[in-house]
């Protein structure tokens, strides 16, 4: 039996990319849908038509910053539900070839997890952490539909709107407050067509269900208190538990670390914000001896540190009492999120856009202790080669207008690469090498030691 939502008949998962793209072409330049396409996409290429958005590019609106996204993402009711979304969907991802991703009530992409081949690939049409896929923005597809008609959908290649979308096919579904009924973002499986096979729909309103469930005991919990809950549920009453947000230390770009937690925010001396991030980079701790050489190499290198230690737990006293350092070895006894290990984190997950968006510039960039000096080289590197090996042509470019690749030949001439015979980009690449080129011959000029006149 077909259904106006998904197509569960044989020939769905197979049928004709030549005759969805035919169908496609004609109603974004005729404006006529012929047969062959299911009612509910018609509807949805109507809608998007109705936009005047161009089915040939993503919308120009720029994605959420790093901050607002992070800022999004804290106050979101779905954040507390995200480890049942991993173990329901994510941790099957990985070896599936399918990425998971997570949107509120907008359309904007707060999360995305899964495959990081695939990942990657999604990077080139701009399906990352951030970005807006509503049908408003991008038209016709599964995050976008599924939120406009408030129904799971499953939306298959050239179904898609936007022709950057047509190797993809996905399926999504939305999620409800359990007590209102408002929605509150949609569940998203992206991949090739096994993200549309017939078992896939029933798979995430399973985990969708899953979750509205788990919202609903949070809220019991709240409004009742945990020995209420857990009486209810035939379970011995617990404490309730208690986790606080990590502190956050940001060290990208600038000589002065900014200290975030939950009381607010704080900038530290270049000193203290030295020592908090190698002890952040480094987990398991570190000797008096090993972070003093890593800080110095003056003499009573030791001596000085133990005294600096003393000022930065005095500090951390009096503006957050959450972070405490123990001795013996000196180490965290909290966790410090460091932005520096967030850009790396994101590469790890095939996140470039998202990691280049967080790369506020080189970790302190005017610090020339040992220690900070290696953690400066290793992130800059790896984003480096993460984006000559894997990066989009836009985003590279994007790169490449960084303060740290603006000089950097090979970045230019890889872009110049990965543009097309016809991009209109390419002149200002062009443009951009031959003054490269021709600053480093001044410089060369001017560097080159000059004959003396024989006497």
């Amino acid at each position: 039996m077909t259904s106006s939502w998904i197509d569960r008949s044989p020939g769905h998962a197979g049928r004709s990319f030549g005759s969805l793209a035919q169908a496609h072409e004609a109603a974004v330049t005729e404006r006529f849908v012929g047969p062959g396409v299911r009612q509910v996409v018609k509807d949805s290429w109507e809608r998007s038509l109705s936009l005047s958005l161009d089915p040939s590019r993503l919308a120009p609106e720029p994605e959420l910053s790093f901050d607002a996204l992070r800022e999004l993402r804290d106050r979101h009711p779905l954040a507390s539900v995200l480890p049942v979304v991993h173990s329901l969907l994510i941790r099957h991802a990985f070896h599936s070839g399918l990425i998971v991703a997570i949107g509120d009530e907008f359309g904007r992409l707060l999360w995305i997890d899964g495959d990081r081949v695939v990942r990657s690939r999604a990077e080139g049409m701009l399906f990352v952490e951030g970005s807006d896929w509503s049908e408003r923005r991008v038209g016709t597809s599964a995050p976008g539909t599924a939120l406009a008609l408030d129904h799971g959908i499953q939306i298959q290649r050239a179904e898609h709107f936007n022709e950057l979308a047509h190797p993809w096919s996905c399926t999504a579904v939305p999620i409800h407050d359990p007590h209102s009924g408002a929605i509150l973002g949609v569940i998203d499986v992206t991949g090739g067509d096994e993200a549309v096979a017939p078992q896939t729909l029933p798979l995430v309103e399973a985990a969708v269900a899953a979750l509205e469930a788990e919202l609903r005991i949070q809220r019991m919990s709240a409004a009742a208190g945990p020995t209420t809950v857990a009486r209810f549920f035939g379970a011995p009453a617990a404490p309730p538990i208690t986790r606080a947000a990590p502190a956050r230390l940001n060290v990208l770009g600038g000589d002065h670390g900014k200290l975030e937690n939950a009381a607010g925010s704080m900038e530290i001396s270049p000193r203290h914000a030295e020592i908090l991030t190698l002890l952040a980079w480094n987990r398991d701790g570190l000797s008096a001896d090993r972070l003093s050489l890593l800080l110095t190499d003056q003499a009573n290198a030791v001596d000085n540190l133990r005294a600096e230690m003393v000022r930065l737990r005095r500090v951390l006293e009096h503006t957050s009492p959450t972070i405490s350092i123990a001795s013996r070895p000196y180490r965290l006894e909290t966790a410090v999120e460091l932005d520096a290990q967030r850009v790396l984190s994101s590469l790890e997950r095939g996140a470039h856009r998202v990691a280049l968006g967080c790369y506020r510039g080189p970790v302190l960039p005017n610090s020339t202790a040992p220690g900070i000096v290696a953690i400066r080289t290793e992130v800059s590197a790896r984003l480096r080669q993460a984006m000559l090996s894997d990066a989009s042509a836009d985003l590279l470019l994007e790169y490449a207008r960084t303060d740290e690749a603006t000089y950097d030949s090979e970045v230019w001439r890889a872009c110049l690469e990965l543009l097309p015979a016809r991009s209109p980009k390419r002149a200002s690449v062009v443009a951009r090498l031959s003054r490269i080129e021709a600053e480093l011959d001044h410089a060369a000029s001017v560097s080159a030691p000059r004959n003396l006149p024989q006497r």
